[in-house]
């Protein structure tokens, strides 16, 4: 059976710069479009030319793709021609293959938002299509609030699309503007557009997640027909975010009906590095990537529960619905007081050491884990520290180095400026073999600010290790967080960090104490440890 072609769009230099708090940098967006481009994506829109400073400059200095560049712009206004509309000239001297122009298609918004007539709007998309087409240029049409406009008023919003298709317009994209029409609905109305004589392979799908239901919105257009389908990497957009490729791709490759139905351009090698790629967005927004996410997420195959972790052992797919390994993410097995042995021979397994069932020192584990769990220690959110307390148990965890001594001073002084200010300083003294080295940071960044107690303590430790310096230079702190696990006066605080090294690794270590510096520093020694035990084993005597 021959396969359809199906083209996935995106907009996550645009319409997913819309998101409150992004704001990409050409040097990013550039990146970006690169990790795009590797993945397969057949369209990539970059902006709105003119919009902004760096729109403009991203289109000067954007990449050579095999993706087809896409500017972003709307239709002419009314009173001109579309060769007299300095808008529309500058959307076009991006001098981009392709060109998606957004036009309204529901008759409120026609007349209240832009105060003209439906036959002036209808003019607007009609010439503004031919105008790039008789340019040279792929032309689409984003149908702003179509699904809203199609069920106030279904023949003026049949009649908008069918302007722009008249003019030829590669695409039609079908927009869920306001993200509130329900999968069947986008179905439904998808399918009538293709009977009103608008072929499905010339049709696409924009949705917004403002229900929660914009992949699932999305998936319901393309089984209805239509053949191009858009959004953003890790859902970004306006408000709730746009349908979310970090989902759609994968189950459009991995799932029935839809993976013996179509082909991408995402080949296999590509979708295995759907994760890393995920996070990296993450890593350029300066976010904490979302566990639970699906596909990418660190807990989207994280198995708790013993039942589950045992049946995992006999064969995986009894609670992985893929294998994780297919889109570059990987198996964990938590560690928590709901552990069995099951549970912990796995997670040795899933670390390289190997353990039989009945090994009195699993049994050790096992009670050194429910024990620090009550004392407000959480393994399942961190498994650096448990692989950390295993092999110590075990007996296959290296001496690295020891930590003699730290401490940990704030200053609050003037500035030149006669401003109060703080200043966070740090000594550690560590021991490597027969050498002791002392370390002393502050914790003020380029700006002259103070970056806290924490900062400088960490930047201190990891300043001078001797022989396993250059094993930890590509460390560095993604994440921190700190909780407080009982109230009152003996307030005990759980500090949790993630850790990420150049090898794209990310991992989680916990410290727990009364005192959030002392918690703070077990966890960074945990980081710190886990790399060099995963790294530079072989340069370290064995603990005895």
């Amino acid at each position: 059976m021959t396969r359809e072609r199906l083209y996935l769009y995106d907009t996550t230099l645009r319409d997913g710069q819309q998101t409150q708090g992004v704001q990409f940098s050409t040097d990013e967006k550039v990146q970006i479009a690169r990790a795009l481009d590797a993945m397969g994506i057949d369209y990539i829109e970059g902006g709105w030319p003119g919009a902004n400073p760096t729109d403009s400059a991203f289109f000067e200095a954007r990449p050579e793709t095999r993706a087809t560049f896409t500017a972003f712009g709307m239709t002419k206004r009314a009173g001109r021609s579309a060769a007299n509309d300095e808008v529309l000239a500058g959307v076009l001297n991006a001098r981009t293959p392709a060109v998606c122009l957004v036009g309204k298609t529901h008759d409120f918004h026609v007349e209240t938002a832009l105060g003209i007539t439906l036959d002036e709007n209808l003019e607007n998309i009609g010439a503004s299509v031919a105008h790039l087409v008789a340019e040279g240029r792929e032309a689409l049409f984003d149908a702003e609030h179509f699904f809203d406009g199609y069920k106030a008023n279904p023949d003026y919003a049949l009649a908008c699309i069918r302007a722009a298709f008249d003019a030829e317009a590669r695409w039609i994209v079908l927009c869920d503007t306001n993200g509130g029409t329900l999968p069947d609905e986008i179905g439904r109305i998808t399918r009538a557009v293709i009977e009103a004589g608008i072929p499905g392979e010339r049709l696409g799908i924009h949705t917004h997640d403002d229900t929660g239901n914009a992949v699932a919105g999305s998936l319901a257009a393309i089984d209805a027909g239509a053949r191009q389908v858009q959004g953003t990497l890790n859902g970004l957009g306006e408000r709730c975010g746009n349908a979310n490729l970090t989902t759609l791709i994968p189950t459009l490759l991995l799932k029935e009906p839809f993976a013996s139905r179509f082909e991408t351009g995402v080949t296999g090698e590509a979708l295995g590095r759907l994760t890393r790629t995920s996070r990296m967005l993450d890593d350029i927004l300066n976010r904490v990537p979302l566990r639970s996410a699906p596909y990418v997420g660190a807990s989207a195959f994280a198995h708790k529960a013993g039942l589950h972790a045992s049946a995992i052992v006999k064969d995986p797919s009894t609670y992985e619905h893929i294998d994780p390994g297919l889109v570059g993410n990987a198996r964990i097995v938590p560690m928590s007081n709901q552990a069995g042995q099951s549970n912990l021979i796995r997670r040795l397994a899933d670390m390289g050491i190997a353990a039989e069932k009945g090994d009195p020192r699993l049994a050790e584990i096992l009670d050194t884990v429910k024990q620090r769990e009550a004392e407000g220690y959480s393994y399942d959110t961190a498994q650096a520290s448990f692989e950390i307390l295993a092999r110590r148990a075990l007996g296959q965890l290296p001496t690295f180095f020891e930590v003699k001594r730290y401490k940990v001073t704030v200053e609050r002084r003037k500035n030149k400026y006669n401003r109060m200010v703080s200043l966070s300083e740090a000594v550690v003294v560590v021991k490597v073999g027969d050498t002791k080295m002392l370390s002393v940071s502050e914790s003020m960044d380029e700006t002259g600010s103070d970056r806290g107690p924490v900062n400088a303590l960490a930047k201190a430790l990891a300043k001078d290790l001797g022989p396993y310096q250059a094993a930890i230079d590509d460390m560095r702190l993604v994440d921190f967080k700190v909780r407080i696990t009982q109230g009152g006066t003996e307030a005990v605080t759980r500090v949790t960090i993630d850790s990420e090294d150049g090898q794209g690794r990310r991992w989680s270590t916990v410290g727990v104490s009364p005192n959030i510096v002392d918690a703070s520093f077990e966890a960074l020694l945990d980081a710190i440890t886990w790399k060099l035990a995963r790294d530079h084993a072989g340069q370290a005597n064995a603990a005895e």
